[in-house]
């Protein structure tokens, strides 16, 4: 079969392409995804992570003859290999997969690894069986810390793909090499195509630099290394699509580039979320009345995109490039901005509306949240609605003999929010022309079963199942406990109002009674505003 041609990027600022058949419909389908995966061994990192899982779960709900999962998982905080993957599996996440095949865990092969480490740490036994079976892998581990220090960003997200390319080289039956990358790894550009450009620096020479100097001096130079790009992160991702790029004469490749993943859309139900990470963290802090004011756009678009929708595409883009062998690596940009787009004013609004009708239990405040991409204005908010009550309930807790945390709370909140700035205040511009063609080349009941179609994405109803998942999944709160939440906030309403009144007979008793000027002033407006009244009331008069 010929293989399609794909596009890439040589530095010059054109789009060029090998010169085989074009990336069009005239690429007939051979069979449905779900038959294509049936008898093949897959091997997945990451899938002990948030979207690994969601891959596993739907590789075993919508193809279910597949034959095995290969995870390659590490000991983690006392556990074992197996008690990781057995915690996983016990996820509510799998529950549909479990009412289907009670016996679904048999096809989950756990493999003892370490990204970090030499040859991945596996066994020579692990190896032999692994480059004897395996047909496709799925590469998705990778640290998503914005904050990461660089030698260990290099090690995971650059080095380990790394080992897993020379691994997937010795593999006997491998038919597609599918690599999750970042649709943020040239977030220094503005327009960004389905193409990998060249890399900051070469890989290897970094690598080969950073190995003899001290931590201390490579976080000094960090900034600059970095250059351009906000984050450790982005930057390692873009080094590891050049590093995948290379091999690409070697295996059949596929690059998947999602913006900020959010909560499931559909599958395996509307808002399935475990985390705390990116927009979840947030949303829950301003459901919780933490969160008051953040800094952002209110008109720059908040590239969402849910996990399902990632998943699906992931599949099908193993399907495609296992059945058409591209020439290239082909990228995918699994963005929704330029195609269905979605601001953050608007997430905002859907944010707080939701928390307002299906409130969170124990909230430090009714939900009241603002953004703001004015400084001044953001720091304003920061220190009357952050810093203010985070200190009179901390010096409440002294003085009630319990240990202060609010501020600490506070101080983590806005390290957290100043990670997202650079990504909440600014929008790009995405192609997704490879994402389009390959929705294309689906069969109507793949279009069904593996949908990534966003153009579909209703967003309030969506920002609504993802903050009651939030509610559900991450908090583990019930949704028949919403009555006694939201009694909490009419308590916290009436709090709000006695100490405003409060406020007001303070200020009234220490500075206006007091001083004979504020007095006169207070005495001039009050004059001012029954003169107003009266000329409205004699206009009226006239007027009738």
């Amino acid at each position: 079969m010929e293989r399609p041609e794909a596009q890439y990027h040589d530095g010059s600022g054109e789009h060029r392409t090998d010169g085989s058949s074009r990336l069009t419909d005239t690429c007939s389908s051979m069979g449905s995804i779900a038959e294509y995966y049936a008898g093949k061994s897959v091997l997945i990192t990451g899938a002990t992570g948030f979207m690994g899982k969601v891959l596993v779960e739907k590789l075993l709900r919508s193809c279910p003859e597949v034959k095995a999962l290969y995870v390659l998982v590490r000991p983690k905080a006392g556990q074992s290999m197996q008690q990781r993957v057995s915690d996983m599996m016990k996820s509510k996440l799998f529950d549909r997969v479990r009412e289907d095949n009670p016996d679904f865990h048999e096809k989950i092969v756990p493999i003892s690894s370490e990204m970090m480490q030499p040859s991945l740490a596996i066994s020579p036994e692990d190896v032999e069986k692994l480059t004897a079976c395996i047909n496709v892998i799925f590469h998705c581990a990778a640290t998503i810390r914005f904050d990461e220090q660089l030698k260990h960003a290099l090690q995971l997200n650059v080095l380990g793909t790394q080992q897993l390319l020379s691994l997937a080289q010795q593999m006997h039956h491998l038919e597609a090499f599918i690599h999750v990358s970042t649709a943020y790894a040239n977030c220094n550009r503005k327009h960004i195509d389905e193409v990998i450009y060249p890399p900051p620096v070469e890989p290897k020479k970094l690598i080969e630099s950073l190995e003899w100097m001290d931590d201390s001096i490579v976080r000094d130079i960090t900034p600059r290394l970095i250059g351009d790009r906000p984050n450790t992160y982005t930057y390692t991702k873009a080094l590891a699509e050049y590093v995948v790029q290379q091999e690409q004469d070697k295996l059949n490749i596929g690059i998947i580039r999602p913006s900020i993943v959010g909560a499931s859309w559909q599958e395996p139900f509307p808002g399935w979320i475990d985390n705390f990470n990116g927009p979840s963290g947030v949303f829950i802090a301003a459901g919780k009345g933490i969160l008051r004011t953040m800094r952002a756009n209110n008109d720059a678009v908040a590239d969402l995109i849910p996990v399902d929708v990632v998943i699906n595409l992931t599949l099908a883009a193993g399907w495609y490039t296992a059945v058409h062998k591209p020439k290239t690596a082909l990228v995918y940009n699994c963005t929704t901005g330029g195609i269905n787009p979605f601001h953050w004013g608007e997430i905002e609004h859907h944010v707080m509306s939701t928390f307002k009708r299906n409130p969170l239990e124990q909230a430090f405040r009714r939900p009241n949240a603002n953004i703001t991409s004015n400084y001044l204005i953001y720091q304003y908010w920061t220190m009357v609605s952050h810093k203010f009550p985070a200190f009179i309930y901390d010096l409440f807790l002294r003085l009630c003999g319990q240990k202060p945390q609010m501020m600490r709370i506070f101080n983590r909140l806005h390290k957290a929010i100043s990670l997202l700035e650079y990504f909440s205040r600014q929008d790009w511009d995405w192609n997704s022309d490879n994402m389009s063609m390959l929705l294309g080349q689906l069969t109507p009941e793949d279009r069904k079963t593996f949908n990534f179609d966003v153009r579909q994405l209703n967003w309030p109803e969506y920002i609504e199942n993802y903050c009651i998942g939030t509610k559900k999944y991450v908090l583990n709160e019930e949704m028949s406990d919403i009555p006694v939440a939201r009694q909490h906030l009419r308590k916290l309403r009436n709090i709000r109002y006695a100490f405003n009144t409060l406020l007001v007979v303070f200020i009234w008793r220490v500075f206006i009674a007091r001083s004979q000027m504020a007095r006169n002033i207070w005495y001039f407006v009050v004059n001012l505003c029954f003169k107003f009244l009266s000329y409205f009331r004699a206009s009226s008069t006239l007027n009738d």
